[in-house]
């Protein structure tokens, strides 16, 4: 299982609660974020991501004592990741957000693995399969992030150059396609953290700052990143 990091959470209102969920990947995670704590269970789900996602939400919850129509939002990972997983983690929020009437949060899971790395500069790089990366890049601005590359998928001998040095890079695209990446990043990454997965801990805390700074969706709303979309549109012209 990947080390996950605490993450430092006084940027944001103690008194906000914050439920997250992912299950963009294999592994199937949620999240309590309450009085600037969070509180987190993960299991590999594999396929199983809808038959465990809800039970662990419930398990969570009732160890705090609290129900769904007490957290100021629902967050979940939006993407990009697995189809099936993005679907699940939307309709789930979805759901629990139209009972309970409270807003929604979508966390893009390569900023998730930015929020993870504690670095200052990282390139999120998640194995897409199909000899492709879901691919980001993220620059700490203050407590928050600022988005330098928007999330793409590429070939990984075709990800998007970086400035400057002292990036880290994040995820399964560095495990899978360590060398490709290595070579067009060798004047930039001088750290990975290939093992980091999108997790509903840093997708709450991201989420956290977002409902401070009032960027919250209705639950009708919420929809996942589905960047292979894009690039499906343009193999006609290949």
């Amino acid at each position: 299982m990947p080390h996950e990091h605490a993450h430092c959470a006084k940027e944001y209102n103690a008194a906000v609660k914050i439920l997250a969920l992912d299950t963009s990947t294999d592994l199937c995670s949620v999240a309590l974020l309450d009085q600037n704590q969070v509180d987190a269970r993960d299991v590999i789900a594999g396929q199983r991501n809808s038959e465990l996602l809800l039970p662990m939400v419930d398990g969570l919850l009732r160890d705090h004592g609290l129900t769904v129509n007490q957290v100021d939002a629902i967050a979940f990972g939006s993407g990009p990741g697995s189809f099936t997983g993005l679907r699940i983690a939307c309709g789930v929020a979805q759901g629990m957000a139209f009972g309970a009437g409270v807003p929604i949060v979508a966390v893009g899971t390569l900023l998730a693995l930015a929020e993870a790395s504690l670095a200052e500069r990282a390139v999120c790089c998640l194995d897409a399969r199909m000899g492709e990366v879901y691919h980001a890049a993220y620059e700490k601005s203050g407590d928050d992030w600022t988005e330098i590359d928007a999330p793409g998928l590429y070939k990984p001998f075709q990800v998007p150059p970086l400035t400057g040095a002292q990036w880290t890079g994040c995820g399964s695209g560095f495990a899978v396609h360590g060398d490709a990446l290595r070579a067009v990043y060798a004047a930039s990454v001088d750290r990975v953290a290939a093992d980091l997965v999108p997790h509903a801990r840093q997708i709450a805390s991201v989420a956290a700052r977002q409902v401070a700074a009032g960027r919250t969706l209705d639950a009708a709303l919420a929809v996942p990143i589905y960047v292979r979309d894009k690039v499906a549109l343009r193999v006609d012209e290949r």
